[in-house]
């Protein structure tokens, strides 16, 4: 009978104590939170790179654009209009200063007005009408060396006098 009793303690593992769960769980944890550590250091040496498409554009020559016209050619791929007045030809970025959203060009009010809130603008991109703070801005604007309308969409100006400079207006 002692023989059954020897036998059968040694075929059944070992009970694990309270202790020692808690123990082995509070060291493992330990090791995840560390090796999520180094994962995240070793992360951050990776920088994030956002390619994003160029900001400038060819608009092509400015004999494509007649004088006292708003061009939409642009409009859905570069989000710009072109507008060529009598002082010349300037870019103006489709984006109503209210809320972000995109404006629509109606050529019978001569206009561009906003869907969302009602802002109106003229065609220099002043506020005409609606919630919209500030003017439209303009894009800069340039002649490329091959003739061609240069346009970037990085540097922006909404102020009435600066927007009216060398570098806002194309004079042709």
């Amino acid at each position: 009978m002692e023989n059954k009793i020897a036998n059968n303690a040694e075929t059944t593992p070992p009970k694990i104590s309270r202790r020692n769960f808690l123990g082995k769980l509070g060291i493992y944890s330990f090791l995840a939170y560390l090796g999520g550590s180094a994962l995240a250091t070793i992360r951050f040496m990776f920088p994030n790179v956002l390619y994003e498409p160029s900001t400038t554009f060819r608009a092509g020559s400015p004999d494509e654009y007649s004088i006292g016209s708003v061009s939409t050619r642009w409009m859905k791929e570069h989000r710009v209009w072109i507008v060529h007045s009598n002082k010349g030809i300037y870019a103006l970025f489709g984006k109503c200063t209210h809320l972000g959203c995109t404006p629509n060009w109606f050529e019978a009010e001569k206009r561009f007005k906003c869907p969302c809130h009602g802002s109106n603008f003229d065609v220099q991109g002043n506020v005409i009408a609606g919630p919209a703070p500030k003017p439209l801005f303009r894009a800069q604007i340039s002649l490329s060396d091959d003739g061609q309308i240069l346009v970037d969409k990085g540097r922006l100006e909404n102020n009435p006098d600066k927007r009216e400079g060398k570098n806002f207006l194309l004079s042709v």
